[in-house]
C-alpha cells in the first residue's frame, strides 16, 4: 500500500504519517532527505527526532539517489520529504537538474519492495507568485513529482489545519 501526504507548511503531515503507520507490526524504516544545513534545519531535524521517538522507526538519512536504496521485504517505509528530496537533486547533486523521473521512478521501486511505503510532500505552487527562475523550476518539478506519485499511490490525503481529507483512496481504520 502507497499513501501520499501533502499539505502546506507546518500543517501537521509529518505528524499524521508517522501515526499513519503507529500500529503496523513488523520492521518501519524512516528515510530522512533534510540535510542538516543551517541551525533552522537542525531545529526541525530534532523536531522530527523528538516526534518519531519511541515509535519504533530504523532511520537512514537518504538525501539524494533514493533508487539505490534496498529495503526489507515486510517493511513499512516512511519518506520524509519530497520536498527535500527535489531540492537536493535540483541544487546539490552534480548530475540532474530536473529530477521528477529519477525521483519518481526512486518512489515506485521503494512502493514494490514494501508491504507500506508513507510518503510525505509539500503543497507548493498554489499561491499564484511569480517566482525567480531557479525556484519555478523547483515548483514546476514538485508538481510533476506529486502528480506521478498520486498516479500510482493507493492513497493521496491532503493535510489541511491538521485535518487530513481524502482525495483518492481511505483513511487507514
Amino acid at each position: 500500500m502507497t499513501t501520499l501526504i501533502t499539505g502546506g507548511s507546518k500543517c501537521r503531515k509529518s505528524r499524521f504519517a508517522e501515526d499513519f503507520l503507529a500500529n503496523y507490526r513488523g520492521r518501519k524504516i524512516y528515510i530522512a532527505t533534510m540535510q542538516p544545513f543551517g541551525d533552522e534545519a537542525k531545529i526541525t531535524i530534532q523536531k522530527h527526532l523528538r516526534h518519531r521517538s519511541g515509535k519504533g522507526f530504523e532511520t537512514i538519512e537518504k538525501y539524494t539517489d533514493i533508487h539505490e536504496l534496498k529495503l526489507p521485504e515486510n517493511s513499512a517505509v516512511l519518506l520524509e520529504c519530497v520536498g527535500n528530496l527535489c531540492a537536493n537533486e535540483m541544487f546539490f547533486s552534480k548530475e540532474i537538474f530536473m529530477p521528477s523521473k529519477k525521483i519518481i521512478n526512486g518512489i515506485r521501486s521503494i512502493s514494490e519492495q514494501v508491504s507500506e511505503l508513507v510518503i510525505v510532500t509539500n503543497q507548493v505552487g498554489s499561491d499564484g507568485i511569480r517566482y525567480a527562475e531557479g525556484t519555478a523550476a523547483y515548483i514546476a518539478e514538485m508538481g510533476r513529482i506529486n502528480s506521478g506519485i498520486s498516479q500510482f499511490a493507493d492513497n493521496v490525503i491532503e493535510c489541511v489545519y491538521g485535518i487530513p481529507i481524502v482525495i483518492k483512496g481511505e483513511l487507514p481504520c
